[in-house]
């Protein structure tokens, strides 16, 4: 069992269904745009329910950064249809985007999510003793590799502020090969990528277009460009 990690080619889920079809293709769907992809142990989960409202309400902040939604749940499509029903009565929100069914725990297995220590002992939607998958959130490239992941429990929602905000800073890092300091958003100043020597930097940003901060260690690599 391998766990996914940065810069790994996600996997194409392939040949499962959906609560709309039953032969969905992950890199199909995704063609050339950025995937944001959650994972969620089983259908019916408070936690989850909210979450999924959210991305739903959030769709147009997604679709104008080209990026496209997908869930995956260890239930089976009959469920997800179910769950969608509520979903929409708790948030308000319908879900417009592929929620994966994964009842046998086939991709969860294979992306390396399950937690053997979190085993089910009662649960209205999980059969006893079942590992249950953890909560990962998968932002991926235009090329199918892996951006950024972030691992949540169960007792602990989402922010999809910060969803967005890592997605802003991902995408201009990916653009301007820079990177983004700490509680970075868009228009804030950037940094250079730090391998960039001053050579390459003068070529990409021109002389004089990015500013150097001294620091008493005297290297240079505090070096602040506009985004």
């Amino acid at each position: 069992m391998h766990t996914l990690t940065i810069n790994d080619k996600f996997p194409n889920i392939s040949g499962v269904a959906t609560q709309d079809t039953d032969n969905f293709d992950l890199y199909e769907y995704l063609g050339d745009s950025w995937g944001l992809i959650l994972l969620h142990p089983a259908d019916f989960t408070p936690v989850c329910t909210t979450e999924l409202g959210e991305a739903a309400k959030r769709m147009d902040e997604f679709n104008t950064r080209k990026v496209k939604v997908c869930a995956l749940s260890c239930s089976d499509a009959d469920s997800h249809k179910a769950w969608k029903e509520d979903i929409r009565a708790v948030t308000g929100a319908e879900i417009n985007f592929p929620m994966i069914a994964d009842p046998h725990r086939k991709w969860a297995a294979k992306l390396g999510v399950l937690d053997r220590t979190n085993i089910t002992v009662e649960a209205a939607t999980l059969a006893t003793g079942v590992a249950l998958n953890v909560r990962n959130v998968y932002i991926v490239k235009p090329d199918k590799t892996v951006a950024l992941m972030m691992t949540y429990p169960a007792s602990a929602g989402r922010n999809f502020d910060e969803i967005v905000r890592v997605i802003d800073a991902l995408q201009v890092a990916e653009e301007k090969n820079v990177e983004t300091p700490v509680n970075w958003k868009p228009g804030d100043d950037a940094v250079v990528y730090f391998l960039t020597p001053d050579e390459k930097a003068d070529e990409q940003f021109g002389e004089g277009g990015y500013k150097v901060e001294e620091v008493p260690s005297g290297k240079r690599y505090m070096r602040w460009v506009k985004t």
